[in-house]
């Protein structure tokens, strides 16, 4: 990792998400994809670019890691700093998730981390974000994590879940944290692919802002990540992918659950539902504010309403 990642003058830092990908072989619309990642960053400048999983289809490439280095291609040469998570079809076929950890680490502008071992997954990390001036303490951070791919264990079926150990990982950094900055909880945001069992339960019970046009295809089992997360305090949003066809953003305990819009042209989608990204610009101190931008170029500040119960 380069230089340290600071909050503007104006006391904003701009975040770009990508996700879902699902980048093959370079053809036609893996050249839509890049075409479409270029447009965003050319529109919004972010001080950091992140992707958030299936950045490859992992079974359909001829080479991975090739394939892989060629998704991300856009962010290593635009110069911002990147960071990427993976999801659950980034390492299905020959390739491991350690070996794209290895190469993402290569590249220029990347400040993603491998994380511990000992916790599972490849990829829990944190970022620490500060100040415009010169000070060392950091001002917000945002969180990283491996949510897996599909269970391992029979009698569960589905996709995977973060782990007790991330979990406890969290709560310690989180804690730690809180520790340096005088007992305040830190200002963070966290990132994941497969969205929380909570991203399911919001659309259910709360008002809801964007669209959910396929089910939450989250795990069955909640282990606890969410409730770890209001329990330690200044976690003011989480970002995921996984369901290309939803965009939702709800809040329940004060903490706005946020799918990002998907991007790449490679795998399904809807019908007139444009590929796209989420920006989300962090106000130090204060909340986050985020839009859409899709392919159009257009910028999709107001979002459509949904209320509970109706599906």
């Amino acid at each position: 990792m380069g230089e340290k990642l600071r909050f503007r003058n104006e006391g904003t830092f701009k975040i770009a998400q990508f996700t879902d990908l699902h980048w093959c072989n370079g053809k036609a619309e893996d050249k839509k994809t890049r075409s479409l990642m270029e447009q965003v960053i050319i529109a919004e400048n972010p001080d950091l670019i992140v992707f958030t999983g299936d950045i490859i289809e992992s079974l359909r490439c001829k080479d991975p890691l090739q394939a892989f280095e060629d998704a991300v291609s856009v962010a290593v040469e635009s110069g911002i700093p990147w960071a990427a998570i993976f999801g659950n079809h980034d390492s299905e076929g020959n390739v491991s998730r350690q070996q794209l950890m290895n190469l993402q680490l290569s590249l220029s502008g990347s400040v993603a981390e491998s994380g511990p071992s000992y916790i599972g997954g490849v990829g829990n990390y944190v970022i620490r974000l500060f100040g415009a001036n010169s000070d060392d303490s950091a001002a917000a951070v945002l969180y990283f994590f491996d949510s897996g791919s599909y269970s391992t264990v029979p009698s569960i079926k589905g996709y995977d879940w973060v782990k007790h150990r991330q979990v406890e990982w969290f709560s310690e950094q989180a804690n730690s944290l809180k520790l340096k900055h005088q007992g305040i909880p830190m200002q963070s945001l966290a990132f994941l692919h497969i969205p929380l069992p909570e991203y399911r339960e919001v659309w259910e019970r709360q008002i809801c802002y964007g669209h959910r046009y396929e089910k939450v295809s989250c795990p069955q089992l909640n282990s606890g990540l969410f409730t770890a997360m209001v329990e330690a305090g200044g976690v003011q949003g989480v970002f995921c992918g996984h369901d290309h066809n939803n965009d939702y953003i709800g809040s329940i305990s004060g903490i706005k659950l946020c799918y990002g819009r998907s991007t790449g042209y490679n795998t399904y989608g809807r019908w007139l539902f444009q590929r796209g990204a989420r920006i989300i610009e962090l106000h130090a101190g204060a909340d986050f504010t985020t839009w859409l931008r899709l392919a159009n170029g257009k910028k999709v500040t107001t979002a459509h309403k949904h209320k509970p119960g109706i599906l």
